[in-house]
């Protein structure tokens, strides 16, 4: 069984930045796309930023040009870097990695973007 931790949320004024990490307890290159989801009170979940095994990137057009995501091989993890903070960014982010047969999601991280 894959698990996968989150850490990095937080308060954060508007205009701030954070930096989410999402750690695999296994290598995540076995994995064919790393993302992050992300889900507001009220709302459905929604795909923020995703990668995937050759490297291509994808950013939802409301995060395209503040959001960054990574991965560091020798660590097994996956980092979203949100720049230029905004309240409407405020939810739930959550992890998820998938192979080739499964869906693995983290247990989520609250991000809450206020003055």
């Amino acid at each position: 069984q894959v698990q996968l931790v989150e850490s990095g949320g937080g308060l954060v004024q508007p205009g701030g930045s954070l930096t989410l990490s999402c750690a695999a307890s296994r290598s995540i290159l076995s994995f064919k796309v790393m993302g992050w989801y992300r889900q507001a009170p009220g709302k459905e979940r929604e795909l923020v930023a995703a990668i995937n095994s050759g490297g291509d990137r994808y950013y939802a057009e409301s995060v395209q040009t503040r959001f960054k995501i990574s991965t560091d091989i020798g660590k097994n993890t996956v980092y979203l870097q949100m720049n230029s903070l905004k309240p409407e960014d405020t939810a739930v982010y959550y992890c998820q990695n998938r192979d080739l047969w499964l869906d693995y999601w983290g247990q989520g991280t609250q991000v809450t973007v206020s003055s």
